[in-house]
């Protein structure tokens, strides 16, 4: 169900304009609906202009806060071996209030805001919601981050870029493995726990071990501990 997509340009288009301003990085978003031809109607009722081709939707970041964001027919597909499950994840940081984003999300998307969640960070210098699109039953979602805080890693993004696209999130099984993984490819990662010793929650892989991308990982359900159901969360082994 969950991919990366890697794009090389082939000539001029969104995609070299990209690598031209801001190098290899995080281009665009994808969500999946059950019922595309359904989704393009309501976005077409909601004055959002969509482009159509190859089966899939196109939105212009004027109207998704900066995000470039794709999408497709959801198609189940089975999972293959591997230590991620699966992205449930896009981060769109903001310039601007995070509030009138997650009304827009839910405006054009047909989203409950009441199962949206509230976030913040002092650690990393952000507020901002979870627009949660199907919870209980999975993470997905957009994280809402309004960030003006130029001490903080994610408030200098937002200086330079304005309301854009920042990172994506995956779930795992086994963070050690992972962990275990970039060290032998001697890739530059950020443990989440701060009480020292092995990692066993989650990380953050540095955007020079993947091509620009800035990739958080965590641990198997751990994410519902931070989206307002931390008695989602399944218990590591002893």
């Amino acid at each position: 169900e969950s991919e990366l997509e890697l794009c090389q340009p082939t000539g001029d288009g969104p995609i070299a304009r990209h690598l031209q301003r801001w190098g290899e990085g995080l281009y665009a978003g994808g969500l999946a609906a059950t019922n595309i031809d359904r989704l393009q109607a309501h976005l077409a009722a909601e004055k959002i202009a969509a482009v159509a081709e190859g089966g899939q939707l196109f939105l212009d970041p004027a109207d998704a806060f900066g995000m470039p964001l794709v999408l497709s027919q959801y198609e189940p597909k089975p999972r293959r071996p591997g230590p991620v499950n699966y992205l449930y994840e896009i981060t769109n940081t903001l310039a601007s209030d995070w509030r009138q984003a997650a009304a827009h999300y839910a405006r054009i998307f047909g989203l409950d805001a009441r199962r949206f969640s509230a976030i913040g960070s002092a650690r990393f210098g952000y507020q901002g919601t979870l627009t949660l699109f199907n919870p209980p039953a999975r993470l997905d979602r957009i994280e809402l981050s309004e960030a003006h805080d130029g001490n903080f890693a994610m408030g200098r993004f937002v200086a330079r870029r304005g309301d854009s696209l920042y990172m994506c999130y995956v779930d795992a099984n086994d963070v050690p493995d992972i962990v275990a993984r970039l060290e032998r490819a001697a890739a530059r990662w950020t443990p989440r726990s701060k009480e020292g010793g092995a990692e066993r929650h989650g990380l953050w892989v540095h955007p020079s071990a993947l091509s620009g991308l800035l990739l958080g990982v965590s641990r198997r359900s751990l994410a519902w501990e931070w989206s307002g159901r931390p008695d989602l969360v399944q218990p590591l082994a002893a």
